[in-house]
């Protein structure tokens, strides 16, 4: 079986590893957001393929939901003794990834080639490639103006209300090499339990992604990132709200209006939906074990289609 997920950050390589863990060797393809990315004191950071590379591996931590397990912050620490900004947090084991990627960029590979190379480092079998080996950069709309994404979800605590998103860069650039051809021949598309707005529209607003879903041969589905219309963690919530008028399963498909045969939502969503392509189940990934649970109700529900 040939599985393609879309994914974002934290709920999104959560579910990526629990993919992982239930599909034989090779058989999964993860195409990943870069509208987050950006730079930090010099260096090119891509918080959404590190997070779901670190998922993978084993390396990251699911206490606080970001980075790597057993992080140190002497770096950051110094650097802000010296003057240097300190709002993004750069851990100790995680720079040297973004050093690595880093000095590969300025020597002209591609971050898609990156990418590879660091999975293979692994010894994973899974492909993990960046959406786009161009510049996309997400920007968030608010009535205090528009800031770059990291700026308003880390720097600004996302507090701001979101009027609009802009995903600068997308409209000219070229799926990276590999990322139609996995769409087009997979025979499952998943979409990740990650914030649609920010984290999977960027991967859809590149040309030739959402024409390659829209013309699947393979069955769609995606994980609500809600669970009793609430968000996990982080803003969706309040955004679905503002920018869609809700946070029901309906104003979820809202969301991949053409792309989705099935929705698999959470048990504490069901009474707010009577579509029969939606498919109940407990979504809440606390653990690995849960998260190979939800991975495999979710091709189940692709093969399926309906509850």
């Amino acid at each position: 079986m040939k599985v393609v997920c879309l994914s974002g950050g934290v709920g999104g390589a959560k579910l990526v590893a629990g993919l992982h863990d239930v599909l034989g060797a090779g058989e999964l393809t993860v195409i990943g957001n870069v509208g987050d990315d950006l730079e930090v004191l010099g260096l090119h950071v891509s918080p959404d393929l590190d997070s779901v590379l670190y998922g993978l591996a084993g390396l990251n931590d699911t206490e606080r939901g970001w980075g790597r397990a057993g992080e140190t912050w002497q770096a950051l620490e110094s650097a802000r003794a010296w003057g240097g900004e300190d709002w993004f947090m750069l851990g100790d084991r995680d720079l040297g990834l973004h050093l690595v990627r880093t000095q590969a960029l300025r020597s002209g590979e591609r971050l898609s080639e990156i990418t590879e190379r660091l999975v293979r480092t692994t010894g994973l079998a899974t492909r993990l490639l960046p959406v786009t080996d161009d510049r996309v950069r997400t920007h968030v709309v608010t009535p205090a103006g528009r800031f770059a994404f990291q700026e308003w979800f880390v720097a600004r605590r996302h507090e701001d209300e979101v009027d609009a998103l802009l995903y600068e860069g997308a409209e000219d650039a070229t799926p990276a090499p590999g990322v139609v051809e996995a769409l087009e021949s997979a025979d499952t598309i998943v979409i990740a339990p990650s914030n649609p707005f920010v984290s999977i529209h960027p991967i859809l607003a590149v040309p030739g992604i959402t024409r390659a879903v829209e013309a699947r041969r393979a069955r769609s589905v995606a994980v609500s990132p809600l669970i009793g219309g609430k968000a996990v963690r982080g803003p969706l919530d309040r955004m679905m709200l503002r920018l869609l008028g809700g946070t029901s399963p309906a104003h979820v498909k809202r969301c991949y209006e053409g792309l989705l045969d099935v929705l698999v939502i959470d048990g504490a969503d069901a009474s707010a939906t009577s579509d029969g392509h939606v498919v109940v189940t407990d979504t809440l990934m606390d653990d690995r074990d849960a998260a190979r649970r939800l991975a495999r109700t979710t091709l189940e529900a692709a093969m399926d289609g309906t509850s």
